[in-house]
This record gives structure tokens, sequence and C-alpha cells, in this order.
């Protein structure tokens, strides 16, 4: 199955914390790109990563040519034309930069957005997007806002929660539910991912049924009583009640993958030869658990299975 992103990668500070040097990452076919990626660091405000650790928000290319994107020639060889940047803090401190790149492709519908209220106090507005060949979806959008509690951006904004739907194409659901429908667009995760002072911001991720995000989304949050992660919600293709499948699964604070995520704060890639992985938990092999992180506490984990 076809997915909207091509690659992830997580890059994380080295024994000095003044450079980040790789993590890991998923790469499918892209062998040359990974060859090329693995031996790479980043200073602080340098290339993609290190934007994102300076900035101290998510960054995206949209164009690497002529750009301060590190690994041009071998972005344009794999078919790779776009570069999202997302740090996670813990306080001012950097744990980590995910990043997702993507490709334009004629047969895929989505697109990848940062939301901010970078121009309006009280209001979000797309601070930069991936849209591939959707330009009316990407006029539409880039013309709106949204208030606290409006739209998925604005719900993410008022929970400081991830927010998945699964059917965007209402527009009492999704503003742009009929620019969307019209675009092929079916699913929509908004995650928020850092917030400094008066601003926010938050990434949400569109695709289509035909060429998903990935082929399963989940999102775990600790329970009441801080004992166990628990699936709260849950996407897939080929399954629309994977959240039903995982509510009898709990994962203990250092348990396998998920665990990990919640001990540590740090993002994860993990596979089925690590020794990381929770086999009982998914059989698919690839897996990117991203947590979210407010005032030095995990909120919740969304992982994306590929």
């Amino acid at each position: 199955m076809k997915t909207f992103i091509k690659a992830t990668e997580i890059w994380i500070p080295d024994k000095q914390r003044t450079q980040l040097e790789f993590g890991s990452g998923l790469y499918g076919a892209l062998t040359e790109f990974k060859a090329a990626s693995e031996q790479q660091h980043f200073a602080y405000d340098e290339g993609l990563p290190g934007k994102a650790w300076a900035q101290g928000h998510p960054v995206m290319l949209t164009e690497f040519e002529h750009s301060y994107f590190k690994r041009t020639a071998a972005a344009k060889q794999a078919g790779l034309t776009c570069g999202i940047a997302i740090p996670i803090f813990s306080g001012d401190f950097l744990l980590a930069v995910v990043m997702f790149l993507c490709g334009d492709d004629e047969d895929h519908a989505g697109a990848i957005e940062v939301w901010s209220n970078h121009h309006e106090a009280d209001k979000l507005s797309v601070m930069d997007g991936y849209y591939g060949t959707l330009q009316d979806f990407e006029q539409l959008s880039r013309q709106t806002a949204m208030s606290k509690g409006e739209g998925i951006p604005g719900q993410v904004w008022a929970s400081g929660m991830p927010v998945l739907i699964e059917d965007i194409g209402q527009p009492e659901t999704f503003v742009r539910g009929v620019e969307a429908q019209k675009a092929g667009i079916t699913t929509c995760l908004g995650i928020p991912v850092a917030h400094h002072k008066q601003q926010t911001y938050m990434m949400t991720f569109l695709s289509a049924k035909a060429t998903p995000l990935a082929k399963r989304i989940q999102i775990w949050m600790p329970d009441a009583q801080g004992q166990h992660l628990v699936c709260q919600q849950g996407y897939s293709k080929k399954n629309n009640e994977l959240a039903q499948i995982f509510e009898t699964i709990t994962v203990k604070k250092g348990e396998g993958a998920l665990g990990r995520v919640w001990l540590t704060g740090m993002p994860i890639i993990t596979g089925d030869h690590d020794a990381e992985y929770n086999p009982e938990l998914d059989n698919l092999s690839t897996m990117l658990a991203i947590p979210v992180i407010e005032q030095g506490r995990l909120q919740a984990i969304v992982t994306f299975l590929f």
C-alpha cells in the first residue's frame, strides 16, 4: 500500500548536546538516501533539523534546491521534494527532532500543515504547508483562519491533545469539508507540537484512503491513575474499529516501545527486529511513536504504523 509519507527520521542531540546526530529512520526502498543521511550531523540552526531546533517550532521546506537543506542531491535522486522537521522539547531543552519527507505524486491526495496564531493572537492560520498537487485546496487553506475550538486545528488548540477525525467530508466536523471532499481527502490528524508564551503551533496531517498517512494511526494516553497507557483512538484503512481491538491492551511505563517513549519522552522508530518492539501490539513491521509533552509531562503518544 502506498503511503503519503515517503520517509521518516529522528535526529537526537549528541553527547555534548551541541549537535544533532542520526538516531533512526524509516526509508522503505530509499536505501541511497538512507546511506546519505546516516553520516550527517547538524549544528544548532544548521540544515532543516537544526532550523527546527533554533526556531523552536515545526519548520517546512517545499523546495530543496538553493535552500539550506544539506542532502539536496540525494533527495532529488530519491524523488523527495518536501521536508517537515518537528522539534520535541521538554521546557527549554530539545529532546529530538522528528522529520517527515514527502514526494510529489500525481496519484496521491494529501497535505501536511503547520498552524499558528502568528498573525492574530486569537486566530490560527496556516504558517506553512505541503499540499502536493492540491492547488485549490491549498489556496483555500491559506486564506482560512480558525478560532480556539473551531475546526480540527482549533480543537487541538483548545484541548492541547491530538485529534483524529476519520471522515472530514462534513462541514460541521471540518471547516473545509466540502473542498476536502472534492480533493479526495478523508482523514485528518492534528497534533500540538510547540507553545512559546503567546505563540502556539500545531500540525495537521490530511490524507485520502488511497494514499493514507500510514497503514495505521493510534493515539495512546495515560489512564486516570497514571499507571498505564491505553489506546484512546485508532484508524486503519482496513479496519476503522481499530481502537476497539486495542481497548483491552495496556502498557506500563518502560514496557516495550511505547512504554519507553513514556519513560524517556523520546520519540522512537522501531521494527520487528528491535528488542524494544511490542509484537503483541501489532503485527506490522515498523512504527514511529511521537510524544506530546506539555510542561514536562507526557499528555499522549501518537503512533504511525507503516
